[in-house]
């Protein structure tokens, strides 16, 4: 029986409890920290957790309590810190997105799983989702053939409250806005889809909340070899209507689902009614892919869970979580430098360290608009 830790208890933990929960005969939460008073014990209160250890502090949790695998789900600006120390204790981190704010602390993380040889897995739920893993079987398959262009809408909203939490809205605490908090999932989905872009530009804007400093929209493009993407990141958009849009040069398949396969009349224009046999194979294809048996945070957990079984590595691993951060980083530093950036990014780049993100950044309201009491 893995013995699991929950560190930070925001409220992602509650998707973490219910996961490990999900798995009983392989994995049992023991202990529960965070470093405001009383939080962590109402955590575990409020979720049903009555035999657990109690921490506000993560050092002497890591000291004290013999475990197999943290959680941690703290703010982003603590996830390297918690990381390092969990895995230099010996203990197996899953960690959730983002990774870290900078490169740097990516980078750290890794350095402290590979002396460890301890698991380090990034949350990325979003790939244990029955709509995407069939996107990506299709994509793999070759019906679409070469990929011209990928439109990915992270389309959220979030109301001017949202930002009044004293971390959140800060380039020193959140790291960034829309495009590393919210958009991380979709920044993962097309790395997964299509590999790391050799370019990116990038604009950003605060459009609609005066009480924060970050971006609350950013449009990037990326070049891929012979393919454009676009991704749109943001936390105005009413609907929240999330898309992701492949055109292949045979067909397109999109996220809500859909497929379209044009072809051509003598003159060039597209002829009524398609390729219907190609559709029909794009469609008969997807529907025969079997169900994934765990989906979202369940699923990685699962995957966690039977790779510290198993001794092998997890499905995401730190690698990947870095991914993600360096495309996002690449963006912010197109949009502020008003720059074509090149991937990948090294050390010797001045975005790689979050001084020159904290520096250089736009602030799109005054710092004193925090109510630092909200924290």
């Amino acid at each position: 029986m893995l013995r699991i830790g929950i560190i930070g208890t925001g409220a992602i933990a509650d998707a973490h409890i219910r996961g490990w929960r999900a798995f009983p005969d392989d994995a049992r939460i023991v202990a529960v920290a965070d470093v405001v008073p009383g939080r962590a014990a109402a955590k575990a209160a409020d979720a049903g957790l009555g035999d657990v250890s109690i921490y506000e502090d993560t050092d002497a949790m890591l000291r004290e309590e013999r475990l197999d695998i943290v959680s941690v789900v703290t703010p982003p600006s603590a996830h390297a810190g918690v990381t390092i120390a969990a895995l230099d204790a010996g203990v197996h981190v899953l960690v959730e997105k983002p990774m870290a704010p900078s490169l740097e602390q990516c980078d750290a993380m890794l350095a402290a799983q590979r002396r460890s040889g301890k698991v380090l897995s990034v949350v990325a739920q979003n790939r244990f989702r029955d709509d995407t893993a069939t996107l990506k079987a299709v994509l793999d398959s070759g019906l679409i053939g070469s990929v011209s262009h990928v439109r990915v809408d992270s389309a959220w909203w979030r109301g001017v409250p949202y930002y009044d939490l004293a971390w959140r809205g800060t380039w020193e605490q959140e790291g960034g806005g829309c495009t590393l908090n919210h958009a991380i999932h979709h920044v993962d989905l097309l790395l997964w889809l299509m590999g790391r872009p050799s370019e990116v530009t990038a604009m950003l804007t605060n459009a609609q909340h005066d009480n924060s400093a970050v971006e609350d929209l950013s449009v990037a493009v990326l070049r891929y070899e012979r393919a454009l993407a676009q991704l749109t990141s943001s936390v105005v958009h009413h609907g929240e209507e999330q898309t992701i849009v492949v055109q292949g040069a045979e067909a397109s398949v999109s996220q809500p689902w859909s497929v379209h396969a044009d072809v051509t009349q003598p003159n060039g224009m597209p002829a009524e009614g398609g390729d219907p046999a190609r559709t029909a194979r794009i469609e008969s294809f997807a529907a025969t892919r079997a169900p994934l048996a765990h989906t979202g945070h369940d699923g990685q957990i699962d995957d966690v869970i039977r790779a510290v079984l198993d001794g092998r590595p997890p499905l995401i691993d730190g690698e990947q979580g870095r991914a993600a951060v360096e495309l996002v980083t690449a963006i912010y530093e197109a949009g502020i430098e008003r720059a074509h950036v090149r991937l990948p990014l090294t050390a010797e780049d001045p975005y790689y360290r979050s001084a020159a993100l904290i520096e250089r950044a736009p602030r799109f309201r005054a710092e004193s608009a925090l109510d630092p009491s909200l924290a």
